[in-house]
């Protein structure tokens, strides 16, 4: 039995042991988001993939990290989507410890945005904190509010015009996930907003869920002319995070057992999950 950072050459091995613990997403689901991330820029000195248990050769325990660097409140934050923990029940006591080993950096803000209800408890004795309590599935176009804005679609890249936005990187990135880009054009000046596809009532209805925005409040501002060219694309609604009622969205709470939790010195806001299992993995 040993540790070890995940390597290329174990991509095949671990998506194997993944669909095994997580029966409802095939091999081809992890082989896709792993492949993303042998492509995709990490933060020096970190992993790339994550950890795993081996045992025989073979993997029998692993826990997925996507580490990203990006701005945040005007300052350069490093932080690590922990995901997809997985270790086979023979094994289950060696799996603690591989979880301890993983939260050891201190610089980083570590993320738990998928944690069944029943490991709530044990996530929190980590000194993990809710960050959100549950989704808002709201109706966008239905906002009130007539700003005058002018909104851009970026399908690839950010066009020279925009060529002053922070988030340029972001966006780009994020467009090629296949997310929905829209950057809102007001007086006071450039607002990114990102969407990442989704589906809701049995996976039946299409929908989006709002991954990145400067802040919540922008998203309100900005809900109608959003939610009418979202609407436009064949997508109603929109899944926010929230901790709470939000004033001027008309919607309906739900998930609210699906908290979202950080560990770290720089909680995400509302509205703020980029590069994150949601996007690099798919729904």
């Amino acid at each position: 039995m040993r540790r070890r950072q995940i390597t290329e050459a174990d991509l095949d091995g671990v998506a194997t042991l993944l669909s095994q613990g997580f029966r409802l997403r095939p091999k081809s689901y992890w082989l896709r988001g792993l492949r993303r991330q042998a492509e995709r820029a990490v933060p020096d000195g970190y992993p790339r993939f994550g950890y795993m248990l081996e045992s025989g050769g073979r993997p029998v325990g692993a826990v997925l990290m996507i580490f990203a660097a990006f701005d945040s409140d005007g300052r350069r934050v490093v932080r690590c989507n922990l995901s997809s923990w997985y270790v086979e029940p023979a094994y289950a006591a060696q799996g603690a410890m591989l979880i301890h080993y993983v939260l050891r950096h201190q610089d980083v803000t570590y993320i738990n945005l998928s944690p069944a209800p029943h490991t709530q408890p044990i996530i929190e004795r980590q000194g993990f904190r809710a960050f959100s309590r549950g989704l808002l599935l709201c109706a966008p176009s239905l906002a009130r509010g007539r700003e005058p804005v002018r909104l851009h679609r970026i399908r690839e890249r950010v066009p020279p015009a925009l060529a002053a936005l922070p988030e340029r990187e972001l966006i780009e990135a994020h467009a090629a996930y296949g997310c929905t880009c829209l950057v809102v054009e007001a007086a006071d000046g450039l607002h990114p907003f990102v969407f990442a596809p989704r589906r809701v009532l049995k996976r039946l209805v299409p929908t989006t869920h709002l991954i990145y925005c400067r802040s919540l409040a922008d998203f309100v501002r900005f809900a109608g002319p959003l939610g009418r060219r979202l609407l436009l694309s064949g997508k109603p609604s929109v899944l926010v995070d929230v901790d709470g009622p939000v004033p001027g969205l008309v919607g309906r709470h739900i998930s609210r057992h699906q908290n979202k939790y950080f560990r770290g010195p720089n909680p995400p806001r509302l509205g703020e999950i980029p590069y994150t299992e949601g996007v690099i993995f798919g729904p």
